[in-house]
């Protein structure tokens, strides 16, 4: 393995499935910023779970994007990019994960409430790629949904339990709504790349889940006693490769290791 950068072929296949296991992937590494941190010892060992998840949703997911992307190169399976040179070769530019995934680890309300806003999401997707008509997208769904809905239902009930508690934990809370929330549209912004994937039966356009998602965040919220931002015009860009200031630095250090002792193993 090279510690070049990687070129990928642009494929609306290759790309809606990297944007899957870019998204678990960078959310998997800032979930891991919290062990040894989190606030109790249980919480520690579970945020660090919580990651190994995604991080296991990510391996897969990049696996079977280096193979589909193989193809559209018209390569052998045995050229295809591994894991492994997906995660740890590409430029920022090549990576497509949402943008709130990527934003730095805040406090404990704001990564429970990207956890809970994140993992609702990626049940109900799930849920839509276990009909997929790749074979083994689908089968990969399988398995990730159950580990979606555990971590759907841990963070919620953390957001609740900060949102109507002490003064204090409802103040952080608010404050990690109105930080998170700009970011939250570009879950479900539809593009070429989800017409694609709806079209060929991938999986479905990532704008079908925002009604589902609302109904299912919403109620969560408000038993916190949260109130929901304002609208704004700010879209992110990060399913686009434009990211936002951090992941630079999120890459450094993710990358560091394989960038610096190319083909290193254990």
């Amino acid at each position: 393995m090279s510690s070049s950068s990687i070129a990928i072929a642009d494929d609306p296949a290759v790309r809606y499935l990297l944007r899957i296991g870019d998204t678990c992937l960078v959310h998997a590494q800032r979930l891991a910023e919290w062990s040894g941190h989190a606030p109790m010892l249980e919480e520690d060992i579970a945020m660090s779970n919580i990651a190994l998840d995604l991080l296991g949703q990510a391996r897969a997911v990049l696996t079977r994007a280096g193979q589909v992307e193989a193809a559209a190169r018209g390569v052998g399976s045995a050229a295809a990019f591994d894991e492994d040179q997906l995660a740890f070769l590409r430029d920022e530019r090549d990576f497509v994960n949402v943008t709130l995934a990527e934003l730095p680890r805040g406090d404990f309300a704001s990564t429970m409430l990207r956890a809970f806003m994140l993992a609702t999401f990626f049940r109900l997707l799930w849920e839509r790629l276990d009909a997929s008509s790749d074979a083994e997208l689908a089968a990969i769904a399988g398995k990730a949904v159950k580990e979606a809905r555990y971590h759907q239902q841990h963070a919620g009930d953390w957001v609740v339990r900060l949102g109507d508690g002490t003064p204090e934990s409802a103040r952080r809370m608010q404050r990690a709504l109105d930080t998170l929330w700009p970011y939250v549209p570009e879950l479900f912004e539809a593009d070429a790349v989800d017409a694609a994937a709806a079209a060929s039966g991938l999986g479905p356009n990532w704008a079908d889940l925002e009604t589902s998602w609302r109904a299912e965040v919403e109620p969560v919220l408000g038993a916190a006693d949260l109130s929901l931002p304002a609208p704004r015009a700010f879209r992110s860009t990060g399913k686009a490769g434009r990211h936002s200031e951090h992941m630079g630095y999120l890459l450094a250090e993710m990358q560091h290791l394989q960038r610096a002792f190319p083909g290193g193993v254990w």
